[in-house]
């Protein structure tokens, strides 16, 4: 017998997004339902943001352990060769995906949300059904929160199966590829590009563009690729891959001479797309950006009191644009006023450097809009060189606006520097001033200081170089 719900909210999805909505409309007081046929914690969570950035740690440390054990050793330290065994790896990942999934159940229960597993259909804007193999349910919401997701994109000439892999199945190798080729220099492909170099394996990158990362400047990305190229990494810029052949990828190299790059994996990272078909979209009279669902504002599509939010919305297509937004929608829906209109939001690229970046690029800045930059290398940090982090043409640098110092964008390279994101965001969300940085004592030693001597820089008087 079908049952049916009829709750304040209905929330389509548990991902970033999803969940962290459901959350705050049950913090609210209002009657809440989430459905989602996968685990919770959605994409980022289980697939993409945490259990990647597990294994690029695991990968680093094999990487440090690996050059301790050369004759010449490292810092004085002397090691064995370290082994490997991927599977017990990825057992440990598997184990953090785990707790944070269930620490998410255990937060929307705190918030009295109803957790429905199952797969959403809509029959129209306000009639969802969901089998949850158990006779089933229609949900009747008075307000419903699409948070579907993305999903990768494929190529036709080159579908995932056998050999071609995505990144969510590139998380689950139980044992590493001798030969790993990538389709794709973005910040997935290069991010796990990265960690499997350093746990030995031989990697490739194929990039149709004629640049790495070719959505920042070429200051950004030259230590990444430079530290790809000394670590033996193939980079193939501007070069097509024509598909799967017996023993590897055929390509089509930017000088039109085709050959095949050995792989026992391919990997495809060309990007991702909007979830929206499989949960009868098509039914709920929603106005479209292209791929995109339209929003205003608010996150309010076309029909009243839909709304959408995250990766359906469009870019960036990040989990913590997606939490704001689902935050807002709730508390809209609670009555309170608010809008979407963010300064800045922080982008991190987990390479080797991490790169990070909010708010106005170089590049963005017309000829007509006079600006000053202030730039500062950790190689002239101490902290830095403490930690032998000064050398691989790291730097923080800084964009303000020539009249009034205002800060319009802040970028960094370097290890460890994605914890600068907060910093960076703050200094632009809340209008600061290159003066405001230069007047903050930043404590001695650390990498932080950087940040103070890029602002004096724009200033004209940095103090260490």
């Amino acid at each position: 017998m079908t049952r049916t719900l009829t709750p304040k909210v209905l929330v389509v999805g548990g991902g970033p997004g999803g969940y962290v909505a459901a959350i705050r409309a049950g913090q609210l007081g209002l009657d809440t339902v989430l459905v989602d046929a996968d685990r919770l914690g959605g994409t980022c969570l289980i697939r993409g943001c945490i259990p990647s950035k597990a294994l690029i740690h695991a990968a680093g440390l094999f990487a440090e352990l690996t050059r301790a054990a050369r004759p010449e050793g490292r810092f004085g330290i002397h090691a064995q060769p370290p082994h490997l065994h991927l599977a017990q790896t990825v057992g440990w990942k598997d184990g953090i995906v785990d707790r944070l999934s269930g620490g998410v159940a255990g937060l929307l229960r705190k918030a009295k949300v109803k957790v429905i597993a199952g797969h959403a259909g809509f029959l129209d804007a306000k009639t969802c059904h969901v089998d949850d193999n158990g006779g089933g349910m229609t949900i009747k919401p008075e307000h419903v929160i699409l948070a579907t997701g993305s999903v990768p994109v494929d190529l036709p000439f080159l579908p995932f199966g056998g050999r071609v892999i995505g990144s969510a199945e590139a998380l689950a190798l139980e044992e590493l590829p001798e030969r790993l080729v990538i389709v794709g220099a973005g910040y997935i492909g290069l991010e796990l590009g990265t960690a499997f170099a350093k746990f030995g394996a031989k990697v490739s990158v194929v990039e149709a563009a004629d640049a790495i990362l070719p959505l920042y400047d070429s200051t950004l990305t030259d230590p990444v690729k430079r530290w790809l190229e000394n670590q033996g990494v193939e980079l193939y810029l501007g070069a097509k891959a024509l598909g799967e052949e017996a023993g590897g990828l055929a390509i089509e190299s930017g000088a039109g001479q085709r050959h095949v790059l050995p792989a026992d994996r391919i990997l495809v990272t060309v990007g991702r797309q909007p979830a929206t078909r499989g949960w009868g979209m098509e039914t709920m009279n929603l106005a479209m950006d292209g791929p995109y669902i339209r929003v205003d504002d608010r996150c309010a599509t076309a029909t009243t009191n839909v709304w959408a939010i995250g990766d359906l919305v469009g870019e960036p297509m990040l989990a913590h644009k997606a939490s704001a937004q689902g935050e807002m929608v709730a508390e809209i829906i609670a009555g309170r006023k608010r809008r979407f209109d963010p300064a800045g939001i922080p982008a991190i690229c987990f390479t080797e450097p991490e790169i990070v970046s909010i708010g106005a690029l170089p590049s963005d800045i017309s000829p007509d809009k006079r600006v000053i930059t202030g730039h500062f290398p950790f190689m002239a940090n101490g902290r830095a060189l403490s930690m032998d982090a000064g050398g691989d043409g790291g730097f923080v640098r800084v964009l303000a606006q020539e009249a009034g110092h205002r800060i319009v964008g802040i970028q960094a390279v370097g290890q460890h520097i994605s914890e600068f994101a907060g910093q960076f965001a703050t200094l632009i969300e809340m209008g600061a001033v290159l003066e405001d940085v230069a007047g903050v004592i930043h404590a001695h030693p650390t990498l932080g200081e950087a940040v103070h001597e890029s602002a004096l820089d724009a200033l004209g008087h940095a103090l260490h170089i």
